[in-house]
């Protein structure tokens, strides 16, 4: 295996300190493959490697929610019940909107502070920058190095909205949506975009004066569940209530969880999707290193302003634009 890195640890060390538990070498690692320094890939691919063969025994699992849901409060509250039962949790965001945001809400560990001290816990803030392709390529590299340093559940987080909760759905076995009651009419379109992904939707805060209300949204939200495909086959998607603050409900929650794992482990749903995501993943890679190969061409940097002008006046359709372009990309030997 190859050696490089900072101070030479080789690909060999890195697996090495993964697989014993050291998470000081886990974290480093997980640098290693976000690094975008072509002189650090082989030995990320060889680390990667060396991991595959101990990964894929963890629950992995997306939380989504809407803004002010209560996401990183559900997550730590989640994340110390597990642990408190024995689980090893390992955290990860995708978040694309980092760079303009300022860094993801994990990105401040304080707001999950008693998770973050839990020795068997482990927090990772999403990369920043880059577009979403490039975070979601490297949350997946970052499951399969948790999973073969022995964290058995992982939690993903999508901190963006739009395309990331869909990306996340493509990295994970189960999908919790956490929503509030009288979040208004404005977050309606957000939650009908995502509900159909969702595996388990968790309305938070049910607590005080607001757990009657969150009981009839939970009510409400389950009417309208049962007009819906369902997201996974053989599990229907119902509605639960719990507030992460007092802790109510999160035990339920996790233990709709287990049953999900149960019912399509039972049915081939669980394999079937675990086996999709990584043909998705594949061609997905091929896409991006064929983008990252057609931009890179001399050819196309000396060709693509004119033409984009031209089709920006409206005087070369951009379907014809687009084939010249590649034309061009195979005659370079791209």
């Amino acid at each position: 295996m190859s050696q490089t890195h900072n101070n030479a640890i080789s690909a060999d060390e890195y697996v090495a300190g993964i697989r014993s538990g050291n998470r000081a070498q886990l974290a480093r690692a997980i640098t290693l493959i976000e690094s975008n320094a072509e002189r650090h890939f082989e030995t990320a691919q060889a680390v990667l490697q060396g991991c595959l063969p101990h990964a894929g025994g963890a629950l992995r699992i997306g939380i989504t929610g809407v803004p002010g849901a209560g996401k990183s409060t559900m997550i730590e509250a989640l994340g110390t019940h597990l642990t408190g039962a024995g689980h090893r949790v390992a955290v990860l965001a995708v978040d694309p909107t980092s760079s303009v945001s300022g860094g993801s809400i994990l990105g401040d560990k304080t707001r999950m502070d008693q998770l973050s001290r839990d020795p068997h816990a482990f927090i990772r803030p999403s990369p920043t920058g880059g577009m979403l392709g490039g975070v979601a390529r490297k949350t997946r590299e970052s499951i399969t190095l948790c999973e073969a340093a022995g964290f058995d559940v992982i939690l993903v987080e999508t901190v963006g909205t739009g395309q990331s909760e869909v990306a996340v759905r493509g990295m994970v076995d189960f999908f919790l949506l956490v929503l509030i009651t009288g979040a208004g009419d404005e977050l309606q379109g957000i939650k009908k975009g995502v509900m159909e992904l969702a595996d388990a939707i968790a309305i938070n805060k049910a607590d005080g004066d607001n757990k009657i209300p969150a009981q009839a949204a939970r009510a409400e939200y389950n009417r309208a569940l049962h007009y819906l495909a369902p997201a996974t086959a053989g599990w229907q998607t119902r509605a639960h209530t719990c507030s992460a603050l007092t802790g109510a409900g999160i035990a339920e929650l996790w233990a709709v969880a287990q049953k999900f794992e149960a019912v399509t482990r039972e049915n081939g749903a669980f394999d079937e999707r675990r086996r999709q995501q990584n043909r998705e993943w594949l061609h997905n890679l091929i896409e991006a290193g064929l983008s990252r190969l057609f931009y890179g061409s001399a050819a196309i940097r000396e060709q693509i302003p004119q033409i984009e002008t031209a089709v920006m006046a409206g005087d070369l359709p951009a379907t014809g634009a687009a084939r010249r372009l590649l034309d061009l990309f195979k005659i370079d030997g791209g």
